[in-house]
């Protein structure tokens, strides 16, 4: 069987699709060139990251496909109710990614209530001459430990920040569409355990309550965080989005920031990818990374193992 990964792949779910008798093509074809490519050239199985949109025509068009597989969480990008219609396999990577998002959640948290989003900007250029002055700017920073986490979606990944969190010494306070209760299990190097039960509650509750919000949750139809739950935050909140662009409203965000309602937001995604507002990317306190939350070596390489693991059980 003939696989596309259109995004790439790792060189160990590579080696085991190999092994297991897979043709592997991985070039980068175009959006509007996939249809003619995956018939031309045969295609049973199209690999995706959160570039390549699987579209309702791409899938009534290439009647060899047998799955498809989103190297990540979300499949927002695929049309899966079209897919699972036609008979075809959907599959994608819930667990391999998440501890790598996670820890983007916490660098860019640690970077917020330290101001080195700010100083990484400012130090270059006056650092030499200015360096009083900007040592006075950056010396109000906090600490996490003490502080209250908001997770809004307690999925694989809310879970893995969660985790992080308790390290930390942090409050958790967790929301999801479905109520949820876990036990968060902290393992030790000596080999010990500590266990944390966490139940969600209403988001009202979370938003209010905490000194820190993490978005963690699907796509939506409209926005998680808008106006109105911007107006139940604590004043002072710092926000991170890892999750997708549109969870957020950037509007609302940047109102928040101008007010000191948020003190400062880290985002990883955002509503116009690959171009976002200048607004947003320019706004001095706002901590920015392009969509890198499961690019991490660790990540791809356990997500290349998973899919070839899940493709050699369901084709062979």
């Amino acid at each position: 069987m003939k696989i596309l990964a259109n995004d790439g792949i790792s060189e160990a779910g590579k080696q085991l699709l190999s092994d297991a008798g897979f043709e592997i093509i991985e070039i980068k074809v175009a959006q509007n060139q996939l249809v003619d490519f995956i018939n031309k050239e045969l295609i049973d199985i199209l690999l995706v990251r959160s570039t390549t949109q699987v579209t309702k025509e791409i899938i009534e068009k290439c009647p060899t496909l047998k799955l498809i597989g989103r190297a990540g969480v979300g499949m927002d990008n695929i049309d899966v109710e079209t897919a699972e219609n036609k008979g075809i396999k959907v599959i994608n990577t819930p667990k391999a990614s998440s501890y790598s998002v996670a820890e983007l959640v916490f660098a860019h948290l640690f970077g917020g209530i330290r101001f080195l989003y700010d100083a990484n900007r400012n130090m270059p250029l006056e650092g030499d001459t200015r360096f009083k002055e900007l040592k006075n700017s950056y010396s109000q920073g906090s600490e996490l430990k003490g502080k209250t986490l908001g997770i809004i979606g307690f999925g694989q990944i809310g879970k893995a920040v969660a985790e992080i969190a308790i390290r930390l010494g942090m409050k958790v306070l967790a929301y999801d569409l479905k109520p949820i209760k876990e036990t968060i299990t902290l393992s030790f190097f000596d080999g010990k355990n500590l266990h944390f039960e966490i139940e969600t509650i209403s988001k009202e509750e979370v938003l209010s309550q905490s000194d820190f919000i993490t978005l963690h949750i699907p796509a939506q139809k409209t926005y998680v965080l808008d106006t109105e739950e911007f107006n139940l935050l604590k004043e002072g909140v710092g926000i991170v989005n890892t999750a997708r662009g549109g969870v957020l409203n950037e509007k609302a965000l940047l109102e928040a920031l101008d007010t000191g309602k948020v003190a400062f937001a880290g985002l990883d995604v955002y509503e116009k990818e690959p171009s976002p507002s200048l607004k947003i990317l320019m706004h001095p306190n706002i901590s920015h990374t392009p969509h890198i939350g499961a690019s991490t070596y660790e990540a791809q390489e356990r997500i290349g193992e998973e899919l070839a693991k899940q493709i050699i059980s369901l084709l062979t």
